[in-house]
């Protein structure tokens, strides 16, 4: 999967609806989410992604990929996405495997919000 690719797939997972996650994020998954449980996995972390509404934008930059083996993806991002009034920032991490020629799914998630101000230094 090309760069263009990745990023493309990615996205959608911000901006697209619930059956858009369920094709696309393996049910084997670990999601970090910064909401309780906070840390999720297989069909529970579906679930709380499926049940969230979708982003109506959601530009990502800061990108960095990562190919350590043939078929694994890590990518790093921080997102910006926007609904209504409703704004959200993170940075996140994603991993993407390949289960078989152009079948791509999420086996790895986790997001950490922007911080307002920065930690006390001690």
């Amino acid at each position: 999967m090309d760069d263009e690719r990745v990023w493309n797939f990615e996205e959608s997972l911000w901006t697209q609806g619930p059956d858009n996650y369920r094709e696309k994020v393996d049910p084997e998954v670990v999601m970090v989410l910064p909401q309780p449980p906070f840390v999720l996995n297989g069909n529970a972390a579906i679930a709380a992604v499926a049940d969230t509404p979708v982003w109506e934008r959601a530009e990502l930059s800061k990108r960095q990929v990562s190919r350590p083996q043939e078929g694994l993806i890590v990518i790093g991002y921080h997102v910006a996405a926007s609904r209504g009034e409703e704004a959200y920032e993170a940075h996140c991490t994603s991993v993407i495997r390949r289960l078989e020629h152009e079948v791509w799914r999420v086996v790895q998630h986790q997001q950490t919000p922007v911080l307002s101000q920065p930690l006390a230094e001690e």
